[in-house]
């Protein structure tokens, strides 16, 4: 492994002390040793920042706290500034080239997560060399107690995980956060991550998938666990009914759909930051997107379905 990269693996918490050394101790038992562990509190009101004190002073040559807790920037926000953190810190904590893994306080990673996804981002970027690659993987869904839910959090979610192009990233986010490892051309190219952003995931997911690569693991490498306080979570896929009647129901209700909305708002700020680098069916797929930010609960769902259309 000599020739392997050293990783950063990126950890906010936020009043996350009751599942977060069994986190921990997964990161720090990965069979892939040469990594470093970025660390920030984001304001918890528990002992989470006093446990990564702890584990901070016991592993000096693991474990990097960042100590700007006191603000809160919300999940999304202090991934956010963790990925700019590691870019500015490159020298500082020993990387070459800014490898990032990200990883939340309540799960359990498999030991061999992180040798895993390195081998895979290598055997890619050999093949598309400098350009921005993401690889994320299944995870396993288990209870508060790490009792196993489902095997595959993908079949779980019923999420059609083939679909993956950009055109289908837009509408619908395919990478779960903690199973994903970017490279430092991706990085480089998705921040600042915007406030409109819904999650980092999702962001680095359109530049990865419109710029470059996505590639899926089919393995789970995490367990995902559920206990009620989770950010986003798990929910099993129950296929709806189709009929007539419950289609026009739902098309003609009049209330606005909150996440096409965020949707629509997210379409909008990548389309502006990236639409010169994109082909002509990319920017329609994301014009088409936008409008879902109408007020007109009829005409939104009009325009989540024409957006679909590129899928």
């Amino acid at each position: 492994m000599s020739n392997y990269p050293k990783i950063a693996i990126l950890l906010s918490t936020y009043n996350g002390a009751q599942f977060l050394e069994e986190q921990l101790d997964s990161l720090l038992q990965q069979t892939y040793s040469d990594l470093v562990i970025v660390a920030r509190d984001d304001g918890s009101l528990d002992n989470s920042q006093r446990i990564l004190e702890n584990y901070a002073l016991r592993h000096q040559e693991k474990i990097h706290q960042v100590t700007n807790s006191d603000v809160n920037l919300g999940a999304s926000g202090s991934f956010s500034f963790l990925i700019e953190y590691v870019l500015e810190e490159k020298e500082t904590l020993g990387l070459t080239s800014a490898y990032m893994m990200f990883c939340d306080q309540d799960d359990v990673w498999f030991p061999d997560k992180v040798n895993k996804q390195v081998s895979a981002m290598l055997v890619a970027e050999q093949k598309i060399f400098s350009q921005p690659i993401l690889i994320h993987s299944d995870l396993h869904v288990v209870s508060a107690s790490n009792q196993l839910i489902a095997k595959s959090f993908i079949q779980y979610q019923g999420l059609e995980i083939e679909r993956s192009r950009f055109t289908n990233m837009v509408i619908s986010n395919l990478v779960t956060g903690c199973t994903a490892l970017i490279n430092e051309e991706l990085a480089r190219k998705a921040i600042p991550i915007p406030t409109k952003a819904i999650m980092h995931d999702w962001w680095l997911a359109l530049v990865a998938s419109s710029l470059g690569e996505v590639i899926f693991l089919n393995t789970p490498l995490v367990s995902y666990r559920q206990h009620g306080c989770n950010t986003i979570g798990a929910k099993e896929f129950t296929k709806l009914p189709v009929n007539s009647a419950s289609f026009l129901r739902r098309f003609f209700s009049k209330e606005v759909n909150q996440h096409l909305f965020q949707v629509a708002m997210q379409a909008k700020e990548f389309r502006k930051r990236f639409g010169k680098k994109l082909n002509a069916k990319d920017n329609i797929c994301l014009l088409a997107s936008s409008f879902m930010s109408i007020n007109i609960a009829p005409l939104q769902r009009l325009f989540y379905r024409i957006a679909r259309m590129f899928n």
